[in-house]
C-alpha cells in the first residue's frame, strides 16, 4: 500500500539557528529550504500528492506558492521542482484538482483541458479527473423503496456531473497523447452508490481509480462503502484512498482493496491539534508550548493595551527556554522544569481551561525525542517538541510522517522502505 504525502509547500530552513532564533541572511527558501524527503536517509512516504487547488488557490483559499514558484513549477516539472533526484528513492506524483477548495460552487471552476494541461505540464505520473465533492453520508438511502428525497437533487446531480467529467477526462487523455495515468473519481453518499460510481469508471476503461469525500466518514462507513465496492472491483484495479488515515485500519482497507492513500494528519496534528502533537509507536504526547512573544497576538494585544509587561513576558519566555534546556542536559528535574513552564502559561494564558500540567508532565517524563532514532530528533533534541514557531512545528511534524510510516510497515507487515 502507497503512502502518498500530499504538497502544501511545508519546508524547513536548514539554516535556522534555534538557540538565537535567526536565519541566515542569503538564505533563499526555494533554493535552500529542505522538503521531507531531503531530511531522511530513507523517505518515510511513496510519492507526492499536488493539488491544483493548492497550487493556484481558489476563492478564500489563498495559494501556497509564490506567483514565482508556480511559473517555475509549471517550466521545469513537478520531479525537477521537488529535486526528487535528493530522494533515497524513487518517488512518485499524482495530481489532484483539490475539489474542497470548490466544494461551496455549483459546478468546478476548470474545464477539463484546463487540468489535463496542468497535469501535463507538470509532468505528473497519475492525474485524478476532476471531480464535485459530496459531503453527505445517507446509507438508508439504500435500502428497497427509499425516497429519493433523502439526497437532495443538487447532490445526485453532482455524483453524475463527477463520472461525466472522468468520461470526458479520459477520452481527451487518450487524445491529447498524455503520458500520465489517468485516475477517474467515484464520489457518493452510500456504499451502493459509491459502488456505482466505481462499475460506471470500470465501464469507461480507468484502471486506477479514487475514492472521494470519505475524509468525514466514520471509520465504519468507510469500511462499509469499501466492502460494497470490492463486490463490484475488476481484479487488478488500483483504489486510491483520498484524505484517510486510519492507520488501525489499514491491513482491512487492504484487504478490501486501497493500493494508496494520502493524508496530511501526522504533519497538521503537530501544530493544529490540542494534545496530539508529537508521535511515538506506542502513543501520542502535547507538545510543550513556549509562545514567542513578538509571534503571539493574544499575548500581543495584552502587552498593547498595557494588561501585561513586555519585560516580564520576556523574562518568562526566556525562563522557559532555559529551564528546558537545563532539563534535556540532566540538571533539572521534570518537576522544577515543569513549575517554571506553568507560570509562563498562566501568565499568557490565564482565562484559558487548557491546562497543560498533566500533559506536560507526562512529556517530560518520558522525554521521547531522547529515545527517537529520527534524523530530526537526533539533530533538534528537545526542540522538536516545542510548540513555537514554525520551524520547530514542521520539524516535529516530519517526524510524525516518519513514525506513521514505520508504522504503515509494521502494520502491514512490511520490509523497511517498502510500504507497497
Amino acid at each position: 500500500m502507497k503512502f502518498f504525502f500530499p504538497d502544501s509547500q511545508d519546508l524547513i530552513d536548514p539554516s535556522f539557528d534555534f538557540e538565537r532564533e535567526r536565519r541566515s541572511a542569503t538564505r533563499k527558501r526555494q533554493r535552500d529550504d529542505l522538503y521531507a524527503h531531503e531530511v531522511f536517509t530513507a523517505t518515510p512516504f511513496d510519492g507526492f500528492l499536488v493539488s491544483k487547488g493548492i497550487v493556484d488557490g481558489y476563492g478564500a483559499l489563498g495559494s501556497r506558492y509564490t506567483l514565482a514558484q508556480r511559473h517555475r513549477l509549471l517550466r521545469l516539472g513537478a520531479p525537477e521542482f521537488f529535486r526528487l533526484d535528493q530522494a533515497p528513492r524513487q518517488l512518485s506524483i499524482m495530481g489532484d484538482c483539490g475539489a474542497f477548495t470548490y466544494v461551496k460552487e455549483e459546478v468546478p471552476p476548470y474545464s477539463v483541458e484546463e487540468v489535463l494541461e496542468f497535469y501535463g505540464n507538470c509532468q505528473f505520473d497519475f492525474g485524478i479527473s476532476l471531480d464535485h465533492i459530496i459531503l453527505l453520508f445517507k446509507p438508508e438511502a439504500d435500502e428497497r423503496g427509499a425516497s429519493q428525497d433523502l439526497v437532495p437533487k443538487e447532490l445526485r446531480e453532482r455524483r453524475e456531473l463527477t463520472l461525466q467529467l472522468a468520461k470526458e477526462f479520459r477520452q481527451k487523455h487518450k487524445a491529447g497523447g498524455y503520458t500520465f495515468e489517468p485516475v477517474g473519481v467515484a464520489q457518493g453518499w452510500s456504499p451502493l452508490s459509491y459502488a456505482d460510481s466505481v462499475k460506471a469508471l470500470q465501464r469507461m476503461g480507468y484502471r486506477s481509480i479514487a475514492l472521494g469525500g470519505m475524509v468525514p466518514l466514520r471509520s465504519s462507513e468507510i469500511i462499509s462503502c469499501l466492502k460494497a465496492i470490492d463486490g463490484v472491483r475488476t481484479p487488478g484495479v488500483q483504489i486510491h484512498l483520498l484524505g484517510v488515515t486510519r492507520t488501525e485500519h489499514l491491513k482491512t482497507f487492504s484487504r478490501l482493496g486501497i493500493t494508496s492513500f494520502d493524508s496530511t494528519s501526522p504533519l497538521r496534528q503537530a501544530f493544529k491539534d490540542d494534545k496530539d502533537n508529537y508521535y511515538t509507536p506506542g502513543r501520542n504526547y502535547t507538545a510543550i508550548r513556549i509562545p514567542q512573544v513578538e509571534g503571539n497576538p493574544s499575548l500581543q494585544r495584552k502587552i498593547s493595551s498595557g494588561e501585561v509587561s513586555q519585560d516580564i513576558a520576556r523574562k518568562l519566555e526566556k525562563a522557559c527556554l532555559e529551564a528546558m534546556k537545563l532539563f534535556d542536559s540532566g540538571r533539572k528535574t521534570v518537576e522544577q522544569a515543569l513549575s517554571v513552564l506553568m507560570e509562563y502559561e498562566r501568565f499568557y494564558d490565564p482565562d484559558s481551561k487548557k491546562n497543560h500540567e498533566a500533559a506536560y508532565r507526562q512529556t517530560l517524563t518520558d522525554a521521547p525525542w531522547q529515545q527517537c532514532p529520527c534524523e530530526v530528533c537526533r539533530e533538534l533534541r528537545y526542540h522538536v517538541v516545542l510548540f513555537r514557531g514554525a520551524e520547530r512545528n514542521r520539524r516535529r511534524g516530519f517526524h510524525n510522517i516518519w513514525i506513521f510510516h514505520k508504522q504503515l510497515e509494521k502494520e502491514l507487515g512490511l520490509g523497511q522502505g517498502s510500504a507497497a
